[in-house]
């Protein structure tokens, strides 16, 4: 049995090479006087795999559903390869594959029912609908588990099944909103591992929104969203690259007091986040010991890391990924 996917989207993802997979400009989106969005621009290249990282309230899922068509935007223009998604929208479904945050499949039927009636929702014929089924449960590693029902699957089995409804028509963009929500570690790490395999054998463009940074740190680009505006994007290694220091975190009675002696004796500015004293500094190993010395007894705690991508979001935002107001 051959290993891709025959199907009418072959001819757009050849067009994609010279199309970005995705484009988003100054869009804006407003829920009432809460504004959601406010003025987002990215671009996904062909290929690529992208995570939207960013806590509730960060407007990364009102994007997601702008991009798939459920949602109008209040100002600006989304283009899913080249197909406008208020002008275009049949277009830009066809080429999308869409997996929510709650599974969209049916407890009740088995894993294949699912797919056979999804694959009739999208007219596929009944000889290429069961090639692509079985393509699908084999690389997703559901063979196995095709007659039982979705309800009693784990919920990393679950998820596997979700993608593989968003992978049956072929999708050049697949779109995923908290993929892996409620999963175990190790069934993150597998979500991920096959998620890359497909953009590999199919060059299925991938992009995710998310709260959790090993999940962002899997991606090759990542695009940071707070309050409904970007504040940093680029690949894990450029953005930790980018404080270029490691971090040292200083828990202190009276921050305040203690970042204006750090600046009057040291110059060096620092930011308060979640109630820590965060510094930059490039020899932090052999400054920390000064540091302890010069400021005796008004240091109750500090640490020293190599900067993460939770540090980039603190030192953009200067607040948590956890530290979110709601869903947006």
């Amino acid at each position: 049995m051959p290993d891709t996917l025959t199907s009418d989207t072959a001819a757009s993802r050849d067009a994609a090479t010279s199309v970005a997979a995705l484009e988003v400009e100054q869009v804006r989106h407003r829920y009432g006087e809460r504004t959601a969005l406010d003025e987002v621009s990215l671009r996904v290249a062909p290929g690529e795999i992208v995570a939207l990282l960013g806590p509730n309230g960060s407007g990364k899922t009102t994007l997601f559903r702008i991009v798939s068509t459920l949602l109008r935007p209040s100002g600006g223009t989304v283009r899913v390869f080249g197909h406008d998604v208020l002008w275009d929208p049949d277009a830009v479904r066809r080429r999308i594959g869409v997996v929510f945050q709650q599974p969209a499949l049916d407890p009740q039927l088995t894993v294949r029912e699912n797919l056979v009636f999804q694959a009739r929702l999208y007219g596929i014929g009944d000889s290429e609908r069961n090639a692509r089924i079985e393509q699908l449960l084999a690389r997703l590693g559901l063979l196995d588990r095709a007659g039982d029902r979705v309800g009693v699957l784990s919920g990393g089995l679950a998820r596997r099944a979700d993608v593989a409804r968003g992978l049956l028509h072929g999708p050049g963009l697949l779109l995923l909103d908290e993929p892996s929500a409620a999963l175990d570690p190790r069934a993150r790490r597998d979500l991920m591992d096959l998620l890359a395999a497909e953009r590999e054998r199919d060059g299925t463009t991938i992009v995710m929104t998310t709260h959790l940074m090993e999940q962002a740190e899997r991606a090759d680009r990542v695009v940071m969203l707070d309050h409904g505006r970007v504040v940093a994007e680029g690949t894990p290694e450029t953005l930790r690259a980018a404080l270029q220091r490691d971090v040292i975190k200083i828990r202190t009675d009276d921050p305040q007091a203690l970042a204006a002696k750090l600046r009057e004796r040291f110059g060096l500015e620092s930011r308060t986040i979640d109630g820590l004293l965060a510094i930059e500094h490039p020899h932090a190993e052999t400054f920390v010991p000064e540091l302890f010395e010069a400021l005796r007894g008004e240091i109750r705690e500090i640490s020293i890391a190599r900067p993460s991508l939770e540090d980039v979001f603190m030192w953009k935002t200067g607040h948590r990924l956890g530290d979110g107001e709601g869903e947006s």
